[in-house]
């Protein structure tokens, strides 16, 4: 059949050829032009008609160079060697504390507290994150505290950081103690299976996070207040109501007292939904990079990027489970008498899990950045065709090079980076604007550079 209907449409294609030629004899040669040709000057770079997206790009992130490109770029890469340190030391400390028998001695010391299985793990659970938070402290502190100042990403006095840090550590051990309890509970009902039903609980967790986050969990460290009244609340509101989305006011965060980061948010499920802008992004943003940015987060709203993320996220880390319980297998196997755990339920073991999810999220980097940049990506383009200011959208990407590498080599940006790079960011808004430069608001905008 497929040779018959290759056959018919060459000999289709061939009756038309020879019946144009055979038109075109009868009519003879076109008549020459006889008006007046028009001719006039070319019009100035920079205006409509020679746009040009890639020299636009390259236009803008040409403004960042020098002293400011090269801080950048290495605030940014070092983030590349630190993604392996952390890995390794995390390693590292289960590998301790496996050899040396501390994990053993915590189990003990909890079974000498209590009889009952169940509730040996959050006392187990809770040595552990304790022990686990203190030894990694010296590598959190200059991480996340004198680096971030060293490039003047900080803000707060020591003393203000840590008591953000203790907040954050109080709540990871009761997350903790609560979720590895509920696991462990699965491995000793579940046994060969225990690894679906852990990676379930974990995603359910998740989820519940995500839906408690910005009424919670997130106030806890920064005030929330309504933004004042005024244009661009208005506008902002006008935007949401246009996406469909259910929010009757705009919040703003005072995250100048930790960084001078930019950020905005649409979070929330369920009635929790909340719109938030932080103060950085209000005083060192124009009216119309805000709105740039916040369409960017209505985006993740509107397209369902927080269950789009679940459910990509959830084929990681059920494999991660399934990994996680093979390589326990296999190590314990060869070396259980040695650390002295004695199967898979047995909570001294829980360093061992955590050093292969460490090991296998390593590996999957390039996976999970790609999952979460390519959302980004999607979120980018609704706010660009939403709120239609690419220029703005362009000028603020310039306002997050500050931590943000802009004009990665195409390896980096698959590997390292979550977010698109800034050289791509920039070139989704000059791609746009190219398509609708004879449209009314866009004629009427700000002239790109070239």
């Amino acid at each position: 059949m497929k040779r018959v209907l290759k056959a018919m449409t060459l000999a289709s294609m061939a009756f038309i050829l020879s019946a144009s030629l055979a038109m075109a004899q009868r009519e003879g040669p076109s008549a020459a032009p006889v008006a007046n040709v028009d001719v006039h000057s070319l019009p100035p770079i920079g205006t409509a008609s020679n746009f040009e997206p890639r020299r636009a790009t390259a236009a803008y992130l040409s403004r960042i160079s020098g002293a400011a490109r090269a801080r950048s770029d290495s605030y940014f890469e070092g983030g590349y060697a630190l993604l392996f340190v952390d890995a390794f030391f995390a390693i590292a400390l289960s590998a301790l504390l496996m050899w040396l028998g501390l994990s053993a001695r915590m189990r003990e010391l909890a079974r000498r507290w209590t009889g009952s299985q169940f509730w040996q793990v959050p006392i187990y659970v809770a040595q552990y994150l304790t022990f686990i938070t203190l030894i990694t402290l010296p590598l959190t502190i200059y991480e996340s505290y004198f680096r971030e100042r060293a490039y003047g990403l900080m803000n707060q006095t020591f003393l203000q950081w840590f008591a953000d840090q203790g907040k954050a550590f109080g709540l990871n051990l009761l997350a903790g103690m609560f979720v590895i309890t509920l696991i462990y509970w699965a491995i000793r009902r579940a046994r060969r299976t225990w690894w679906l039903w852990g990676a379930g609980i974990t995603l359910a967790f998740v989820a519940f996070e995500m839906i408690i986050a910005p009424v919670f969990i997130l106030p806890l460290f920064n005030n929330y207040t309504p933004l004042n009244q005024s244009p661009l609340k208005a506008d902002i509101l006008s935007l949401a109501r246009a996406n469909g989305i259910p929010a009757d006011d705009v919040f703003l965060v005072d995250a100048s007292r930790q960084s001078d980061r930019i950020s905005a948010n649409v979070s929330g499920f369920l009635g929790t939904t909340r719109i938030s802008l932080n103060d950085n992004l209000l005083h060192k943003g124009t009216h119309d990079e805000v709105l740039a940015v916040l369409g960017h987060e209505m985006g993740h709203y509107v397209l369902d990027h927080g269950f789009r993320l679940l459910l990509l996220n959830a084929l990681l880390i059920f494999a991660g489970f399934a990994f996680a319980d093979w390589g326990f297998r296999a190590l314990t196997a060869r070396y259980g008498e040695r650390w002295k755990v004695e199967t898979i339920d047995d909570p001294a073991g829980l360093p061992v899990l955590m050093a292969l999810a460490t090991f296998y999220f390593l590996l999957a980097t390039p996976v999970s950045n790609t999952i979460t940049r390519t959302t980004e990506i999607q979120a980018d383009m609704f706010g660009i065709n939403a709120v239609r200011k690419p220029d703005a959208f362009a000028t603020v990407v310039l306002k997050i090079s500050a931590y943000r590498k802009l004009d990665p080599a195409p390896w980096e940006e698959f590997v390292f980076y979550d977010h698109p790079s800034g050289h791509t960011r920039i070139w989704e808004g000059m791609r746009w604007k190219a398509e609708h430069l004879n449209d009314p608001d866009i004629k009427a905008g700000p002239v790109a550079p070239q």
